[in-house]
């Protein structure tokens, strides 16, 4: 096993940590470790709420998240010789849940996958599922199988969700303007159009709480719920075992910090919370190119190889939709984000005649390795995607015939009381 380079005990919060991590991105805040160019290291994470979620039959956890404590992260970890302009190349190694004896947090078993309320945070779907939803899910080694969506098994791919470097203060300040500028189009909206920085709740690493140092960082950090220009929040389902990751390096060191580990996510994350969220550990191998942001023109987003470490499903159904509003009959211009939308509810629609609530179905979208994919982007003015959803994860034929889809009763996910 590599050496541990950040320790998590999966009973304590985040906050409580012999070495804390922190929940904002900001260049203040100092390193906990360094590795060397050709080191191998395992990280340990915490589950991105830090354990507020609970295996149980009620939704009312997720409905309550603090999201201003979220997401927790491991690090940062510097990488010696790293500069700015630099490109940090992260190989993982391995990764996976929590061990069986090391408490009982999310990721010792089981994981879950929730749907936010509108109210808090909200989801892809919001606008046709306002409250808060859950479901738990129970790891049987690969594979995974929920008592609050019956008749589903299948097989996830493990990845990280967010890793990523620090930003200098000149990026950190362009992400404030701009999201804040974006907030300011219309202030009012529910959920928000952005997350602005925000000093509730801020975790510094090792900075002390009222230091002017904590003070700045909680004051200025960026909220870690989006992808940016040096990584974050990405979740790829397909940045897993045998990957390869390009980050762009801003300052000295790199300083690389991550967590909210998934055991399976369907391409989009559509629920938000979606995937199967947990804790864990995962192992990196570390080098640099020198100079590597100029050399492959890599500076607004990190790139990376995928490893070769999937499930092997081989029979589809595909969902289509495209960039319209069918219910007001009106036209989007060439808009993915309506026509995966609707690609999504059609999905749903369909698993309902099976018996599936559309809440249930909403929480395997979600979670389940679902393919989302831009089919058609150029034919004015409807843009087109498809969902692709494997057949063999259903104990029963979800294909069409003519004798009809054979309903059943299927329980129902956990719901808020």
């Amino acid at each position: 096993m590599p050496d541990v380079v950040f320790k998590i005990d999966q009973s304590k919060s985040m906050w409580d940590q012999d070495v804390p991590g922190h929940n904002r991105w900001h260049p203040g805040i100092p390193a906990v470790t360094e590795v060397q160019p050709g080191d191998e290291f395992r990280v340990e994470c915490r589950e991105w709420t830090d354990g507020q979620i609970h295996n149980d039959d009620s939704a009312n956890d997720v409905r309550d998240v603090v999201l201003d404590r979220c997401h927790v992260l491991s690090g940062p970890i510097a990488v010696q010789g790293a500069e700015p302009g630099d490109l940090l190349v992260i190989d993982i190694l391995d990764l996976g849940p929590v061990p069986q004896e090391r408490g009982s947090a999310a990721g010792q078993g089981w994981g879950y996958t929730g749907v936010f309320a509108k109210t808090n945070g909200g989801g892809f779907l919001t606008d046709y599922f306002p409250d808060s939803l859950k479901a738990i899910w129970d790891f049987h080694g690969q594979q995974a199988t929920s008592r609050h969506l019956p008749g589903i098994r299948y097989t996830g791919i493990t990845h990280p969700g967010l890793f990523g470097t620090a930003p200098s203060a000149e990026l950190l300040a362009k992400w404030n303007e701009r999201e804040r500028a974006l907030i300011s189009t219309d202030p009012n909206r529910v959920p928000p159009l952005a997350l602005p920085p925000n000093p509730n709740e801020a975790l510094a690493g090792q900075l002390r709480q009222g230091s002017a140092e904590f003070d700045r960082v909680a004051n200025e950090g960026a909220r870690t719920v989006p992808a940016r220009e040096q990584g974050g929040n990405h979740d790829i389902k397909n940045f897993t075992r045998g990957s390869r990751v390009l980050y762009p390096v801003f300052v000295p060191g790199g300083n690389l910090s991550g967590g909210d580990l998934h055991f399976s996510q369907g391409d989009g994350e559509i629920t938000f919370c979606g995937a199967i969220e947990m804790g864990g550990y995962i192992d990196f191998g570390v080098d640099l190119i020198k100079g590597g942001m100029e050399k492959y023109g890599v500076t607004n987003n990190p790139v990376f190889l995928p490893g070769n470490v999937e499930p092997r499903y081989s029979e589809f159904m595909s969902f289509i939709g495209v960039s319209v509003d069918h219910e007001a009959n009106t036209n989007y211009y060439m808009d993915a984000t309506i026509a995966y939308r609707n690609a999504c509810l059609n999905a749903i629609e369909y698993l309902k005649k099976f018996g599936y609530t559309g809440e249930q179905a909403y929480l395997l979208l979600g979670s389940a390795p679902i393919e989302g994919r831009i089919s058609g982007i150029v034919d004015i003015p409807n843009a087109c995607c498809s969902l692709y959803l494997p057949v063999e994860i259903f104990d029963f034929d979800i294909r069409p015939g003519a004798a009809g889809p054979t309903r059943s009763g299927r329980g129902q996910a956990a719901l808020t009381s």
